[in-house]
């Protein structure tokens, strides 16, 4: 089951219900341990994307897929030395996120992370049928993917393709009463999955122990996609 991230719910929990048993004013509802996902759009991602997406596909043409999480589609070996301008401009823009977002234990304080990050990164494309198996990267510290095409997916999600992500718990949250959940609004999906509606210039990144997947898309044109890997 999944829940998507724009899932209707409490927006905040305190003052949800009334009591006069409370003191007023105490009461307070926060969910903790939460899982990393960024967002963040691509400056003049649309006319990067039109040359990008060009250069992807003259490649799928001459280079046989990878075979890994992929079903049917295409997966690239080693992205960054045919990358070209845009493609590098892409891996640029995640590591200005990475780095911005990525902190280091120092004495008793935390400090901004300096860290020379090995990058590896790949592209997809998925036509009629294409999809990615559950799975993570191991070693590596974050993970994301840029959406070069969505294949139609943002204007209309029912042609698939959305990218689901895992509750790192499993079911375990749902093992008891699987029909209840708790009122607060990052809690709603515990046990479930969420989905990520994929948008061309759109990226995330997330940590890489991540379980993820892509939903079987069945649109019919290419949904094109660069995936990253940044490890130490």
């Amino acid at each position: 089951m999944n829940c998507p991230l724009s899932a209707a719910g409490p927006s905040d929990s305190a003052g949800l219900w009334p009591s006069n048993r409370l003191e007023d004013g105490s009461f307070s509802a926060r969910g903790i341990f939460p899982t990393s996902l960024v967002s963040a759009r691509l400056k003049g991602h649309a006319e990067i994307n039109a040359r990008l997406a060009a250069t992807i596909l003259a490649r799928e043409a001459v280079e046989q897929s990878a075979h890994n999480s992929n079903v049917g589609g295409w997966h690239s070996h080693d992205f960054q030395p045919w990358a070209g301008e845009d493609g590098q401009a892409v891996i640029a823009a995640a590591r200005d996120v990475v780095n911005g977002m990525t902190l280091m234990q120092s004495a008793d304080e935390m400090v901004p992370a300096s860290v020379t990050w090995r990058v590896t990164a790949w592209a997809n494309v998925s036509r009629t049928g294409a999809a990615n198996r559950p799975h993570c990267h191991p070693a590596a510290f974050w993970s994301g993917v840029y959406w070069v095409a969505d294949g139609g997916v943002a204007d209309n999600p029912a042609v698939g393709g959305l990218f689901e992500i895992a509750d790192p718990r499993g079911v375990l949250p749902l093992m008891h009463a699987p029909h209840l959940r708790v009122a607060i609004k990052d809690c709603l999906s515990d046990g479930h999955t969420q989905l990520v509606t994929p948008r061309a210039g759109t990226m995330i990144l997330f940590p890489a122990w991540l379980v993820h997947s892509v939903q079987t898309y069945t649109g019919d044109r290419p949904r094109i996609s660069v995936a990253f890997n940044f490890s130490l």
